[in-house]
């Protein structure tokens, strides 16, 4: 059977969360029944798995996802159907190709990005509402940039991590953040990219919502620093909500889609 990598787009709003549920709307459901209309055996059942299970609320702008088909499309034709079929749900196929046998979008990931978007403005969000998380005052970037640093290298994560995260370690490498600043009509969005090879669960909202601590005010930069040492949740700021987040994209040896 042919396999395809899919490279999906998708407002995360209206979903439960990426993976399939029986009695919920969710991402993976829509795409497999794009594919059901296109594919006999996605009409028996198969699955595509996916290089990151994004939770309800979250978006994507680079998830990545693997589909053994029996037919072999043109990736170009297989996106333009999938489309198709998805409206009018939020969630577009940017691309479609096929790939090895071997080739598993999470298992063969190098690392994932994520960017989350903070609006700091007084009046209310209209064309980006639902898709950032507004607060109204002003930020420090340069004491969240502080910090950040902290939190490079490799930690034990646990404080930056739910209790419902089932990731067999809490320690993982985090390779990067970085904390830009963009205008926007009478306010600033901040934009929070962060790259690693996996992520826990929660813990790209949990370290947002600590950073905002300290560009408020509220935290110095160093009480980052004791967060993270202390492996307790407790010790950890507000997680902020899921809306600003966006899996931005998965790393391979070999990009599949060039």
């Amino acid at each position: 059977m042919p396999r395809f990598a899919l490279k999906i787009e998708y407002d995360g709003g209206p979903f439960a969360g990426w993976q399939a549920q029986a009695d919920r709307d969710s991402v993976q459901g829509a795409v497999e029944t794009a594919l059901a209309a296109l594919d006999a055996g996605f009409r028996d059942g198969a699955r595509i798995a996916a290089a990151g299970r994004t939770d309800a609320g979250v978006h994507a702008t680079g998830q990545v996802a693997t589909a053994d088909l029996l037919r072999d499309w043109d990736g170009f034709r297989l996106a333009e159907a999938l489309n198709w079929h998805l409206k009018p749900a939020p969630v577009a196929v940017l691309a479609a190709a096929r790939v090895p046998d071997d080739f598993h979008a999470r298992f063969s990931a190098l690392g994932r990005r994520y960017r989350f978007r903070l609006l700091a403005r007084r009046a209310p969000a209209t064309h980006d509402r639902g898709r950032v998380w507004q607060i109204g005052h002003a930020l420090d970037a340069d004491a969240m940039r502080a910090g950040a640093a902290h939190l490079i290298g490799r930690h034990d994560f646990t404080t930056f991590r739910s209790t419902m995260c089932q990731s067999a370690s809490p320690v993982k490498t985090l390779d990067g953040i970085t904390i830009t600043e963009h205008a926007v009509p009478h306010g600033t969005e901040y934009r929070f990219d962060l790259w690693a090879r996996s992520f826990l669960h929660n813990q790209v909202r949990s370290i947002v919502g600590t950073l905002e601590r300290v560009g408020a005010g509220a935290w110095p930069a160093d009480r980052v620093a004791e967060a993270l040492a202390a492996c307790d949740r407790a010790a950890c700021g507000p997680v902020c909500p899921p809306q600003g987040l966006y899996l931005s994209g998965v790393d391979y040896a070999a990009d599949p889609f060039t």
